[in-house]
């Protein structure tokens, strides 16, 4: 039970992303509207710009580092917003050069900055509400995520936001690899509602060499508090065999009132679709998301589960409204009946970071 406990959880934290045979050329961009971002700040802080809307806007840094040919890592760097009060955060942008393959952004209980990007544990303390939260994952190379009207991350006065980014450079020279995130405010008068971050998968992944495979559909039924939840915005997630993610809503455990949700024409692995939902679509009492990952393993190895360019991953992140904290889940079928975990909120999850 530890080694499944170890699966579902501790791995099920490490958000990894595979690598193609070939560097990306850049992003289509997201599906959201906000402009460039600002350009105030020191960078090694955050700093104030502004909208069109002539509400305040805030830009972090990730600074340019060289990445050797072949090097795959993922680091941190901790820095101050540069927000003197209280902000409601309704749209952030954030834009990866090649080789910076995703970034998530938190905010983060810190009370230090780190300016210099160090090794850092994917989701490393943001289970914890008390220390932080992720706020948004991008695994584009430019991608805006616009919350619904009257919906926004609350974020404290003098903030610390910590940007967490996996890179990997593929290709035989040195890469200069950063990013930047801006968060764009709205009035406090406008706000409504709260807004938060779920990632929900399925670690049960054992893809043969030279196979095309597909794993799902999986129910992954979500924690009572969830119930009348609103989905705004889906995203799917695997790494370079991935050739497609769908996700449907599911009332209950038994098929046949599904509601698709996430289904992409021509969905890419290292550009995926972040699909807006409007209006949003409301969690059913008892019930959750059915899901589906198909890939292509043109390697002669078996593929399995992990945070490695060789390894793989099926799982899709969303936000939503009003806010019961940010949650990762999972379900597997290794377990007789099958077991789903949620965390933070579930006891097993104290176990194991405890």
């Amino acid at each position: 039970m530890n080694r499944l406990l170890c699966l579902l959880v501790g791995s099920l934290f490490v958000v990894g992303c595979g690598s193609s045979s070939e560097p990306d050329d850049g992003g289509a961009g997201g599906t959201g509207s906000g402009g460039e971002p600002a350009s105030g700040g020191n960078g090694q802080g955050g700093g104030e710009g502004g909208t069109p809307n002539n509400n305040p806007s805030f830009t972090v840094t990730f600074d340019p580092i060289t990445v050797a040919p072949g090097e795959e890592n993922t680091q941190c760097v901790v820095k101050k917003l540069g927000n003197d009060a209280a902000i409601k955060v309704n749209e952030i942008h954030n834009v990866l050069p090649q080789g910076s393959h995703h970034l998530i952004v938190y905010r983060t209980a810190d009370t230090e900055e780190k300016l210099e990007p160090y090794d850092c544990q994917p989701f490393a303390d943001t289970l914890d509400p008390t220390k932080g939260s992720p706020l948004m994952v991008t695994q584009k190379h430019d991608e805006t995520l616009t919350l619904p009207s009257g919906v926004a991350f609350s974020l404290d006065a003098n903030v610390m936001v910590r940007l967490e980014m996996h890179y990997i450079n593929p290709t035989t020279e040195p890469l200069d690899i950063g990013a930047t995130s801006t968060f764009y405010t709205m009035p406090e008068a406008d706000f409504e509602n709260e807004a938060d971050f779920l990632f929900l998968g399925n670690p049960d992944i054992s893809i043969p060499p030279n196979q095309s495979f597909t794993l799902g559909p999986t129910f992954l039924k979500l924690p009572a508090d969830l119930e009348g939840s609103n989905i705004f915005g889906i995203t799917g997630h695997t790494h370079q065999f991935g050739t497609n993610v769908t996700v449907a809503l599911a009332p209950t455990e038994a098929e046949g009132s599904d509601t698709m949700v996430y289904d992409v024409d021509g969905w890419k692995w290292d550009e995926p679709a972040t699909v807006y939902l409007d209006p949003p679509t409301v969690l059913p009492q008892g019930g959750g998301f059915r899901f589906t990952c198909d890939w292509n393993n043109t390697s002669a190895e078996t593929v399995g589960f992990g945070e490695s360019a060789n390894d793989e991953m099926c799982f899709f992140w969303a936000y939503y409204y009003p806010s019961k904290g940010a949650k990762v889940c999972a379900h597997t079928d290794q377990v007789p009946g099958g077991f789903d975990l949620c965390c933070p909120g579930n006891d097993l999850c104290n176990q194991i970071f405890n």
